[in-house]
């Protein structure tokens, strides 16, 4: 039976018995309890897990190494989900303190599944809305990587903090507005579209991208921005029309 197959009363006491579990096994500094619950087919088992890592580390000081210590040895574990859940759970625990888990993402960056590599995006998400300025400075050492795919996923991984301060990430999309190949242009469209459609966001965007020089990739986004003001219509800001009034201020 699945997480929320379960009734109310017996999912909370399924959280307390996993935030039992796993405080219990790290003070041990064991991993027999703990990859039970990393591993689970259950995406909301594996959450409950990774969260209960990142309020340990936050309350109690006293684990913090041994914590950093046991999700390095389930980052290398032979199980995808495994990975993916070490990789969410220093995500949460990044929101507050990046230099602890900086090289869980230098690794997991690389990994060989899709689903860690995944939890990397989400991961640099969530730290950046909150925890904005390492997580940016990080971002911006991978943006001219080789690897296409690895500049795909950092300039995905941004997005977030983009929509609510795109004054934030714009310098870094900026650098991108050259690349060649076709998946990080047109994720790079994208976030610029996502950035725009809250409230004094368009007016951003637009005063920073039409001073770059790919008009084309200008032409592009303004398309987007656009259509984006349609497809979002019921949590835009503006209208579609008065997007598009906007947008001639600054063209």
């Amino acid at each position: 039976m699945s997480f929320y197959e379960l009734g109310k009363e017996q999912r909370n006491t399924l959280v307390e018995k996993i935030n039992k579990e796993i405080a219990d096994n790290l003070r041990a500094g064991t991993l027999q309890g703990i990859i039970p619950f990393f591993a689970d087919d259950d995406t909301y088992i594996r959450k409950t897990a990774y969260l209960a890592i990142g309020r340990i580390y936050l309350t109690n000081s006293k684990l913090q190494e041994k914590i950093i210590d046991v999700l390095e040895s389930l980052l290398k574990d032979d199980d995808a989900k495994t990975r993916q859940t070490s990789i969410n759970a220093a995500g949460e625990i990044g929101k507050h303190d990046f230099a602890a888990v900086k090289h869980f993402f230098d690794i997991g960056l690389f990994d060989k599944h899709h689903s860690v590599r995944n939890a990397v995006i989400g991961s640099v998400k969530k730290m950046g809305e909150k925890n904005p300025a390492p997580i940016i400075e990080w971002a911006y050492t991978y943006l001219h990587h080789p690897d296409k795919e690895i500049r795909r996923e950092i300039c995905h991984g941004i997005e977030l903090r983009g929509r609510t301060h795109p004054e934030d990430i714009l310098p870094l999309l900026r650098e991108l507005q050259h690349d060649k190949t076709k998946r990080v242009r047109d994720t790079l469209v994208h976030v610029i579209g996502q950035i725009s459609y809250k409230k004094a966001c368009l007016e951003k965007v637009m005063a920073d991208i039409t001073t770059w020089d790919n008009k084309a990739l200008i032409a592009d986004v303004i398309e987007e921005i656009i259509d984006v003001h349609d497809r979002y219509r019921n949590f835009s800001f503006y209208t579609q029309e008065e997007a598009r009034k906007c947008m001639e201020a600054y063209r």
